[in-house]
């Protein structure tokens, strides 16, 4: 097979404006790539963020090495002429201002080709593979014999094995080596070529292309880590996604629907609860809701937000409503009971800040004794018409040492409603702080009055604010107290 770099009749190029074509489309498109790279900011914490901008490095690099070949494609065969203006636009800089010698990595100086004759011994190398292996010009191309002695020494049996079946076998060659150039400096080789056989078909010559790869291995290095960085990362998220998801299940109240208590009273106790996670699938919060019947015939009622977001979150979510049962069941009442929960998240391994609501309700004199810790206040319904009681003081849970909190007393009347609910219940995405949300709340009080139980109370609430994505996690309970 005659060697296409040195046969007797050159190539035909291809015609000059469907080149001029691509070429410019590629440029465009470089430029659009160039553009996303540029404006992208990374995140170096962020993993995906890492492999997007690897993504357009390496895309980046491929269309800078396609500018390149066509370039070559318009100019022509090597020294058939000088390069075309599409040429030099990829050739990079000149090296200290001397005309035809180019920085070592620019984009003509990746393609190099060579030629060996095995009959006469003569051996031709290109300007550019003279650049790629660092070599000056006057101390002549490097036979097969000698050229091994730049290859790593583990990719020497490669080249050797390439070399040999092509002369030997009449095998093409396709492969890479990694050099060290004269200058210390490390590349990878990629390297094409076939032998060119004689009138008996025996091989006379061998004929190579050899390419700088260097820089793209090191772009597809960088995606593939980048990449199984990523995946690691979702890996853990995923993981750590589903722990928190089976530990809030497990610590919040097992019941669904309506829970009826406090019988014994005159005025029983119909509760309904519910959890909302965030738009975003990882942020399962610190949220919680509970209503527990105690051993004087009283019940606990409580909703609170605990900051941050995963296990972290969750697991200090059921230390503290572990906590806040086990004082409720031992008859310590709503203030001196937030005290103590601040004095856990103070000295607990995990710091956090929290917000939270306890209230004990007595059913025999319907007296609701409660307090809060930096919480939105219980909204109470009477008759469809519904208002904000007045908050006793209470600062953050975790926020400051030695914290009272204050309590206040309101006593309800059969066919009251009492709805609690935590802070993101009225937190959507692009209104943080919506301050209509308490109005939007009390503005249920007529289909609050008109449903037939807790549940499509709740229902009620969640049809409201359901219009958008939701920026946090949140609760809410409902309470009515019977006739």
């Amino acid at each position: 097979m005659p060697s296409p770099l040195f046969a007797d009749r050159p190539a035909q190029p291809p015609e000059s404006g469907a080149v001029d074509a691509l070429i410019s489309q590629t440029r465009r498109l470089r430029g659009e790539v160039d553009a996303v790279r540029r404006d992208s900011a990374v995140d170096e914490d962020d993993p995906q963020q890492r492999w997007q901008r690897a993504l357009c490095d390496l895309a980046v690099h491929q269309l800078d090495d396609l500018g390149a070949h066509l370039g070559q494609l318009k100019a022509g065969l090597p020294g058939s002429a000088a390069p075309s203006d599409a040429a030099a636009a990829y050739a990079g800089p000149v090296l200290d201002g001397v005309p035809g010698q180019r920085q070592t990595g620019s984009l003509l100086s990746r393609v190099g080709s060579a030629e060996w004759d095995l009959l006469t011994d003569d051996v031709h190398w290109s300007d550019e593979l003279f650049q790629i292996f660092g070599r000056p010009r006057e101390s002549g191309p490097m036979s097969l014999d000698e050229l091994p002695s730049m290859v790593f020494a583990e990719d020497q049996p490669v080249l050797q094995a390439m070399v040999t079946d092509c002369l030997i076998d009449g095998k093409p060659i396709d492969g890479e080596f990694r050099i060290v150039r004269t200058d210390g400096r490390v590349r990878t080789v990629h390297m094409t070529g076939e032998p060119v056989l004689d009138a008996d078909g025996c091989t006379a010559s061998m004929w190579a292309v050899l390419r700088d790869v260097s820089e793209l291995r090191r772009s597809e290095r960088a995606v593939r880590e980048t990449r199984d960085n990523l995946r690691r990362h979702q890996h853990i998220e995923h993981t750590e996604r589903r722990v928190a998801v089976e530990l809030q299940e497990a610590v919040l109240p097992p019941w669904r629907g309506s829970l009826r208590f406090a019988h014994d009273g005159p005025a029983p106790l119909d509760v309904a609860g519910h959890y909302l996670p965030a738009a975003a699938p990882g942020l399962i919060g610190g949220d919680w809701y509970d209503a527990l019947a105690l051993p004087d015939g009283d019940a606990l009622l409580t909703v609170g937000d605990l900051t941050g977001h995963g296990v972290a979150a969750t697991s200090s979510m059921a230390m503290v409503l572990g906590a806040l049962r086990g004082m409720a069941v031992a008859g310590i009442r709503p203030g001196a009971l937030l005290g103590h929960l601040n004095q856990l998240l103070e000295t607990s391994v995990q710091p956090a800040l929290g917000s939270a609501m306890c209230c004990r309700y007595d059913p025999a004199t319907q007296l609701l004794t409660w307090s809060q810790a930096g919480h939105p206040a219980p909204l109470l319904f009477r008759d469809g018409t519904g208002r904000a009681l007045g908050r006793p003081e209470g600062v953050l849970l975790g926020a400051t040492t030695h914290a009272a909190y204050e309590e206040a007393a309101t006593r309800l009347l059969p066919g009251d409603l009492l709805l609690l609910h935590t802070d993101g219940l009225t937190r959507t995405v692009g209104r943080p702080d919506d301050p209509a949300g308490t109005e939007r709340l009390l503005g249920l009080g007529g289909r609050l009055a008109a449903a037939r139980d807790a549940q499509e109370c709740v229902r009620a609430v969640l049809e409201e604010f359901a219009e958008g994505p939701r920026e946090d996690d949140a609760c809410v309970m409902v309470v009515r107290v019977g006739h």
